[in-house]
């Protein structure tokens, strides 16, 4: 009885030797079920929540096809919005060419509607030249002295024609022209006379037969111009040979 008490103590007592567990499956093979499981899980839950899209009504692949057709609608409103823009742009070139073209046609009209006027107005001057021929005098003779306001403010323009007689064509007249401004400025009645030192040459006179003389004087803008006169001088007289006045309104004479 003893012996087998011993026995017993020794297999299952303290005195008994060391147990050892081990695993049934290597780590690694846990692991591989558990992504195996996962993916299965993740797989199966797209399926499910497609499958629930579906049954509501949302099919992923039609979207899709749908989204593609309005992608290239897209495109093709783009590229026709491009191309049209290239149209218009060229349109308003062409446009642009055009009333370029049809200004300086205006001003190339205006130009020779002034140069006719000039002409008519020297034709009659000419005319009355010719029935004026028995005309005595060594004077030189003033024809169509004109003043009109210019564009700038305070600025006027002047032209007249100057004409010898035909008892002295025989050899040039030489001397100088002057103007003599009446205005108000101010309340006050003044007279300007040009030309001004620096301008003096350009108011000297040399020639034959006739001379078109043109240019510009400047006033106060806030003058008021009423009559311009122009004096001839031949080169060694301090007296006039001739002269002659215009009156001079808002917008010239």
């Amino acid at each position: 009885m003893k012996r087998w008490v011993k026995t017993l103590r020794r297999r299952f007592g303290i005195a008994t030797s060391r147990v050892e567990i081990h695993n049934a499956l290597p780590w690694y093979w846990r692991w591989l079920g558990i992504a195996v499981l996962l993916g299965i899980s993740y797989f199966s839950a797209l399926w499910i929540y497609d499958a629930g899209r579906r049954f509501a009504g949302f099919d992923r692949s039609e979207v899709q096809v749908e989204l593609s057709r309005v992608s290239r609608e897209l495109d093709d409103a783009r590229s026709e919005l491009e191309r049209l823009r290239a149209v218009a742009n060229a349109a308003d070139s062409r446009l642009s060419i055009e009333r370029t073209a049809q200004q300086k046609l205006a001003q190339q009209i205006r130009t020779l509607e002034q140069d006719n006027a000039r002409l008519r107005e020297e034709l009659g001057t000419f005319e009355s030249m010719v029935t004026s021929e028995a005309r005595s005098g060594n004077a030189p003779s003033i024809y169509s002295f004109q003043v009109v306001a210019d564009v700038l403010p305070g600025e006027y323009r002047y032209r007249l024609l100057l004409v010898t007689p035909s008892a002295r064509r025989e050899r040039d007249f030489n001397g100088r022209m002057e103007l003599v401004v009446s205005l108000q400025e101010e309340g006050r009645n003044v007279m300007m006379s040009f030309p001004e030192q620096a301008d003096a040459a350009a108011f000297r006179l040399a020639f034959k037969y006739f001379r078109r003389v043109e240019g510009t004087f400047r006033v106060n803008p806030k003058a008021k111009v009423e009559s311009v006169q122009v004096r001839i001088y031949e080169t060694g007289s301090s007296q006039p040979r001739a002269t002659h006045s215009v009156a001079v309104g808002p917008k010239g004479a």
